[in-house]
């Protein structure tokens, strides 16, 4: 993946590694906030479909009703250029007729230094980037338009939602990278041991509560949910997260399901080109670039979370 040097664009491998062998991700660098009462139609994402980043946004869209946002969807594949637009179709940027996401940091007026990220939020009005962190576009949207769809962040939750994103950042959101992307054993067995007490903690935890805080769906919710939607069709074979299956799981695959089913979140669920991603051809990962055919999942059946949830608290 490039990066960007005072607004100048260069193709370079930047995947960040210490010198443990241990995978370090780079910080994001524009954090600005969008103000309460902004109109929607002002705004607008550029993403990319198999962006675990990116589904965040995505998802606080379609939960908080946010249609008005319009989206450039970046083509599966990153290539030089790092993400790019295709001329026409659904890949294309609907916004500027960008050819690269880099293009669109380049307009930014400010010259901007750092790597090359989706997803980011760009202010129409102002012709300027917003913020490139999905953590704080997740939070920005959720307080600025509390009169649509659910609150994601109610203040006497804070706390909780907090200490969960913290947790599951570091060991599933960033987790998987960690194994994924590790150059030694040691560093890979440390993350890949993290990541699965992790997910048996949670699911622990989702045998007595529907939610991770307590009867209400969060942000902490909606953070955890990109990494389980790519668990099992990419980080369990592409990045050697293989202990378990999200499947194997006896609630939190059910509470997958259910957060799968709410309305207009399937949309934003794309599980081939996750395939198509992650195991695109890389040399160390993935040389040939074969894309497996499997495995199949289905994410329809009934979640019967409530009945779960009745039955263990008995």
């Amino acid at each position: 993946m490039g990066q960007m040097i005072d607004g100048v664009y260069y193709t370079e491998d930047t995947t960040p590694t210490a010198p443990d062998g241990s995978f370090q991700r780079a910080k994001s660098t524009l954090r600005d906030w969008v103000d309460p009462g902004m109109d929607p139609e002002n705004l607008h994402l550029f993403v990319a479909w198999n962006c675990p980043w990116a589904h965040r946004a995505l998802l606080t869209r379609a939960l908080k009703d946010l249609a008005q946002i319009t989206v450039s969807v970046a083509a599966p594949r990153r290539t030089d250029q790092g993400w790019v637009f295709t001329d026409t179709g659904p890949h294309s940027d609907r916004l500027f007729g960008a050819g690269a996401v880099h293009e669109i940091y380049g307009r930014h007026p400010r010259p901007y230094t750092g790597r090359i990220t989706v997803p980011v939020l760009w202010d129409k009005a102002e012709q300027r980037i917003i913020s490139n962190e999905s953590a704080d576009i997740v939070r920005m949207l959720n307080a600025a338009f509390p009169q649509r769809g659910p609150d994601l962040a109610p203040a006497d939750l804070l706390a909780q939602i907090d200490r969960w994103n913290d947790l599951i950042y570091q060991t599933v959101n960033n987790g998987v990278y960690r194994a994924g992307f590790a150059t030694t054993q040691d560093a890979y067995t440390t993350a890949a041991t993290a990541l699965f007490e992790t997910l048996d903690r949670i699911d622990a935890h989702l045998g007595r509560n529907r939610y991770l805080c307590g009867d209400r769906f969060t942000e902490a919710d909606l953070r955890l949910f990109p990494t389980l939607a790519r668990f099992d069709v990419a980080y369990h074979y592409a990045f050697k997260c293989n202990l378990k299956k999200l499947g194997d799981y006896e609630f939190l695959w059910p509470y997958a399901r259910e957060i799968f089913q709410m309305p207009g979140v399937a949309d934003t669920v794309h599980l081939n080109i996750y395939k198509a991603g992650y195991f695109s051809p890389s040399e160390k990962r993935n040389p040939l670039g074969i894309i497996p055919i499997g495995p199949a999942i289905d994410w329809s059946p009934p979640h019967g979370r409530a009945q779960q949830i009745k039955q263990s608290n008995r």
